[in-house]
C-alpha cells in the first residue's frame, strides 16, 4: 500500500537522539536491552523518554511500572524515564486506524523531542505500520538477536549445505529501505547494530557457522555486530522489580544478597553500551546534531511507498 505521509512536525527534532529496539521476532530481548540502555542514560544524567509501541504485550510499560512500584515499596531512589504507551486504535478502517496511530506517535515525539536528550522506543515483535514508522525515525537502531539460526532467519536465509546466505529476509529488507529513505530525505546515517543475545559459554561448530553468517551479512547490509547478554536467570528476575544490572545491587535494592552472576551481568551490559557508541560524550553529541536535519530541508510531505508497503 503506497501511503503519502506528511512527517512535518515529527521529523524536526532539535535535541532528542532516537534509539529504536526492533526485531520482528519476539523473545529476542528487546525490552531487556531497551531498559538497560534507558537506565544507563539516566544514570549518566540525561533526560530520557521511553515509548512502548507494542500495544499488545506492553512489556516495556510493565517494566517501567514495576520499577516505580518497587522504588515506592522498598523506599528506593531509582531513576525513571518519562514514559509513553499507546492503545490499539478502535477504528475499523485500516487507513483511519493508521492515521490515528500516526497522530498519536507524532504527538508524543512533538512533546518530548525538544526537552529530552534521548527517546528510546521498544517496538512490537511483528511487522506493522507503526513499527515501520519508528524504524524510519531512528538515529540508532538496535536489533537484539538470539544466537541461533532460528532467530537469524529474520535477517537472512542460509543454504543448509554451504551455509552461504542465499536471500535477505523481510525484516532486513525493511530496515535497508528505511535507511535509504532517511538518506534520501536528509543524508542522515541510521546506525544499525545487531546485538547477539543469549550467548552460549561453550563454543560449537553451529555457533561458529552462525557467527560467520552474521559477519557476512553485516558486510552486505552495513550493520555492526555487538555481544549482548547471556542466558542468565537474573535478567528475568530483574523484571518484577523493574531493576537492571546497572542499579545498586545490594540487599536493600534486591531484597537478597547479590551474587557473582549479578556482577557478571553488569559487566556484560557495560561492554554492550560501549559497543553501541551512543552520543553520550561531546564528540558524539556533535555527530548526532549533524544528523538532526531530518526533514528540515523540506517542508513538503515525503512519499514513502516502500516503507509502508504490504
Amino acid at each position: 500500500m503506497g501511503t503519502n505521509v506528511n512527517l512535518d512536525g515529527i521529523g524536526r527534532r532539535k535535541n532528542a537522539h532516537v534509539i529504536v529496539c526492533g526485531n520482528e521476532k519476539g523473545g529476542s530481548g528487546k525490552t531487556t536491552t531497551s531498559m538497560h540502555i534507558v537506565v544507563a542514560l539516566l544514570k549518566t544524567g540525561y533526560k530520557v523518554a521511553t515509548v512502548d509501541l507494542d500495544m499488545r504485550q506492553r512489556s516495556l510499560t510493565r517494566y517501567v511500572e514495576n520499577r516505580k512500584n518497587w522504588a515506592r515499596s522498598a523506599g528506593l531512589d531509582l531513576e525513571h524515564s518519562n514514559h509513553f504507551s499507546f492503545e490499539r486504535s478502535a477504528l475499523d478502517s485500516a487507513n483511519e486506524s493508521e492515521s490515528e496511530d500516526f497522530a498519536s506517535f507524532a504527538g508524543v515525539l512533538a512533546e518530548v523531542e525538544r526537552d529530552h536528550d534521548f527517546v528510546v522506543i521498544d517496538t512490537p515483535g511483528s511487522d506493522n505500520y507503526i513499527m515501520r514508522l519508528a524504524h524510519s525515525m531512528a538515529d540508532t537502531l538496535i536489533t537484539p538477536l538470539n544466537d541461533s539460526f532460528v532467530d537469524f532467519d529474520v535477517l537472512g536465509k542460509v543454504d543448509p549445505k554451504t551455509n552461504e546466505i542465499c536471500e535477505i529476509s523481510h525484516y532486513a529488507s525493511m530496515v535497508r529501505e528505511a535507511r535509504r529513505q532517511r538518506r534520501n530525505a536528509d543524508s542522515g546515517v541510521l546506525d544499525w547494530i545487531v546485538v547477539r543475545n543469549r550467548l552460549s559459554t561453550l563454543s560449537s561448530r553451529n555457533q561458529i557457522n552462525l557467527l560467520n553468517s552474521i559477519k557476512e551479512l553485516s558486510v552486505r547490509l552495513g550493520f555492526r555486530v555487538a555481544d549482548g547478554i547471556s542466558e542468565r536467570v537474573i535478567f528475568r528476575e530483574f523484571f518484577p522489580m523493574g531493576l537492571t544490572a546497572l542499579d545498586e545491587l545490594d540487599h536493600d535494592t534486591l531484597g537478597t544478597k547479590p551474587t557473582l552472576s549479578h556482577l557478571a551481568a553488569r559487566q556484560e551490559i557495560r561492554q554492550l553500551l560501549s559497543a553501541l557508541r551512543l552520543p553520550i560524550d561531546e564528540r558524539g553529541r556533535r555527530r548526532a546534531a549533524a544528523r538532526r536535519v531530518w526533514l528540515e530541508s523540506s517542508k513538503n510531505p515525503v512519499r514513502m511507498p516502500d516503507i509502508f508497503a504490504n
